[in-house]
């Protein structure tokens, strides 16, 4: 009898504990992690292998365009055309590069911001065209993602004027040999041959690549579950935080309204901006019958939506941005590249907003 009510007690807790949100909030972290992870270690060993058999010189014929008028390797290239593919295959094969000392933080960031476009284009196939335009509408809907596709467009332009002003051989690993370290970072005196070394064999090539990979998820797996974790968290109970805090969710309309009045958009503006800014599936279904019904114009409904995504930056920068380049760079660097991608969406989606009110 004890033993089976002991038992029963077990069985009890385990029940407790599993139904408990906080294990189900750490099972969805435990997923996403996972899902990084693999597409990371993609990137690295893609990055790996395209280096060791000599593919990026091929690839280079392509990504010349971009990389050369902003002072970056031609092997770079690479790492941003596999943006279009996986933005997380993509940023692992740039950190593969930084930590091997081919860029410094400066062109690192620099490539960043070239990755814009390139990361947009995925989500074209991916989410817009067979999900937000059928919701949108033709019309709204193909405006809306050419203006966020020109917006993307704008920031890799601006990435790639950056490199041809801020860029020099300093800068990159493969014109600096002998050079001495780079100034802002990177390790360019030893990274001059880094494209140059290439392994005796296919199956060395392959082992090379795959210890490289396996040494990168070593580094980045613990502070990118350790960081997805503690956000994740914070954002499930964040109504039971900002109730301790004493305040509640009407900051983000009380946001959208001072910006709907500012702008001269419709009343109807706010509560469009409030659910966009914190789902962009939801806005865009609560603002769809408003231009139905002639609330919205084209030109309204499109930058209502332009103004939910700005704010909705605070929310997307601290729900995914964070985690994910802190994960991948660390505090420090990741912080910047945070600013940077940040500030440069705020400028060029205001600069839209200017020509659509």
């Amino acid at each position: 009898m004890p033993a089976r009510l002991l038992l029963s007690g077990v069985q009890s807790l385990v029940a407790a504990v599993l139904g408990h949100p906080v294990v189900g909030v750490l099972g969805e972290v435990a997923i996403r992690v996972l899902r990084i992870t693999l597409f990371l270690s993609f990137g690295v060993f893609l990055a790996e292998l395209a280096v060791a058999f000599g593919l990026v010189e091929k690839i280079a014929v392509v990504s010349r365009y971009l990389t050369s008028p902003a002072n970056l390797p031609d092997e770079v290239g690479t790492a941003i055309l596999t943006t279009t593919a996986s933005t997380t295959a993509g940023y692992g094969m740039l950190a593969d590069f930084r930590e091997s000392g081919v860029l410094s933080d400066r062109a690192t960031i620099i490539a960043v911001t070239i990755n814009t476009f390139f990361g947009f284009a995925q989500h074209i196939i991916t989410f817009y065209a067979p999900i937000l335009i059928p919701i949108l509408g033709f019309r709204v809907g193909v405006l809306y993602v050419a203006t966020r596709g020109l917006i993307a467009l704008a920031i890799t332009l601006t990435g790639i004027a950056a490199g041809a002003v801020l860029l020099d051989a300093s800068n990159v690993g493969r014109s600096a040999a002998g050079a001495g370290p780079a100034p802002d970072g990177g390790t360019a005196d030893d990274a001059g041959d880094v494209f140059d070394e290439r392994p005796e064999s296919r199956r060395a090539a392959v082992r090379t690549a795959f210890d490289a990979t396996a040494e990168k998820v070593r580094d980045i797996l613990p502070r990118l579950a350790a960081i997805y974790a503690v956000v994740s968290l914070l954002v499930a109970y964040g109504d039971e935080l900002l109730v301790l805090a004493g305040s509640d969710g009407a900051s983000v309309t009380a946001a959208a309204d001072g910006f709907a009045g500012l702008l001269g958009l419709p009343g109807a503006a706010i509560p469009v901006i409030a659910a966009y800014a914190l789902d962009t599936t939801s806005g865009a279904t609560v603002i769809a019958p408003l231009i139905r019904n002639g609330t919205f114009t084209a030109r309204t409904a499109v930058a209502t939506m332009l103004v939910g995504g700005i704010i909705s930056f605070a929310v997307s920068t601290f729900k995914r941005s964070i985690p994910f380049q802190f994960g991948i760079w660390g505090r420090e660097f990741g912080s910047k590249v945070i600013v940077v991608n940040t500030g440069l969406k705020i400028v060029w989606i205001a600069l839209a907003l200017a020509v659509l009110l």
